[in-house]
């Protein structure tokens, strides 16, 4: 594959979903895990925000490696290890994360039999603020790509 333009467009189309995918996480009930639990919808509403944002992360990192460094289409686990690697996410602890979300996007849709509305709350709970860096991180990796070199 070879390398062309990033297109700003397709980069802040993705992140601007999954900040307002955060933003309604973050207004769901998640005080405790039984004022979550108090109406189902709250785990569906979880479950398709996250998926959602998820996505979009994934394809926001996949635009980046395929326009800024000729990398082809790949497994979401190796989209987040070749994004540390060209430096997309340079963050080790973060990339590491990423990595770890690549696998629980997999559970959501693979095995989403397996993914506990307890799962999905202490997800809300603890993981947004991940969800939000990555989305920084891809976002600053864009703007070093869109940008015309100075040499």
């Amino acid at each position: 594959m070879t390398t062309g333009p990033v297109d700003p467009k397709i980069v802040s189309d993705r992140l601007a979903l999954v900040r307002r995918c955060l933003e309604d996480l973050r207004t769901l009930p998640a005080t405790s895990l039984t004022e979550f639990l108090g109406d189902r919808r709250n785990a569906h509403a979880a479950d398709s925000l996250l998926r959602r944002s998820i996505e979009a992360l994934f394809d926001t990192a996949r635009h980046l490696l395929a326009k800024g460094f000729g990398v082809g289409a790949l497994e979401y686990r190796e989209v987040a290890r070749r994004a540390a690697e060209k430096g997309l996410v340079a963050d080790p602890g973060l990339a590491e994360r990423f990595v770890q979300t690549a696998g629980f996007r997999n559970r959501l849709i693979h095995h989403y039999e397996d993914v506990t509305p307890e799962e999905l709350f202490a997800i809300v709970r603890r993981d947004l603020p991940d969800l939000e860096a990555l989305a920084d991180a891809l976002g600053a990796a864009a703007t070093r790509l869109i940008e015309p070199r100075q040499d």
